[in-house]
């Protein structure tokens, strides 16, 4: 069963920043033209813990984060190529926890790679995170810059998401978008 978009014709988008150490998270609601921050910050896991209980911590968390802020969209962003293996197997496993997790939880799934997210916050694919952070403050109307950064990529991924939405589909489609049970 599909559960109708929140009221007031808002889209609540939370865009996930995976790692296995610190995971960013940031909820933004919008409509139209305007977006507004709800809710951000970090998942940190034990590093003196094994892989698996480091995912289920994230596991957790996020699944709870969900269930309070409903998104009905998630972005996550894809893992980018390391020349470290271990730390990318291990990106790659937080990943398809936010995945999972956003899937479970009933969620329209959107995946960007940070060239694209920092192309459509900032204008410019190769933008430092200094430059993404500032965008990020003036585009959500924040007192400060979100930090940290996994806070800002978060939160830029969900910017991102939320504008690609809005260029896929005319305000009175996006208002009747439903969510997958």
């Amino acid at each position: 069963m599909r559960a109708q978009t929140n009221n007031n014709n808002y889209i609540t988008v939370m865009g996930i920043d995976p790692g296995i150490a610190v995971t960013g998270f940031g909820i933004i609601r919008g409509r139209g033209s305007q977006i507004q921050p709800v809710h951000s910050g970090t998942i940190r896991t034990n590093s003196t813990e094994c892989v698996a209980a480091r995912l289920k911590h994230i596991f957790i968390n996020l699944k709870d984060i969900m269930n309070t802020y409903q998104p009905e969209e998630v972005a996550v962003e894809e893992v980018f190529f390391s020349r470290n293996v271990s730390s990318a197997m291990k990106l790659g496993q937080a990943r398809g926890v936010a995945l999972m997790t956003a899937f479970t939880c009933g969620a329209e799934l959107g995946e960007y790679s940070a060239l694209e997210v920092k192309k459509a916050v900032v204008g410019f694919g190769r933008a430092t995170k200094e430059q993404v952070q500032l965008m990020v403050q003036r585009l959500l109307a924040l007192s400060r810059k979100p930090e940290p950064n996994d806070v800002a990529d978060a939160l830029a991924i969900a910017i991102c998401h939320f504008h690609t939405l809005q260029s896929r589909w005319p305000a009175e489609t996006l208002r009747g978008r439903t969510r997958r049970k």
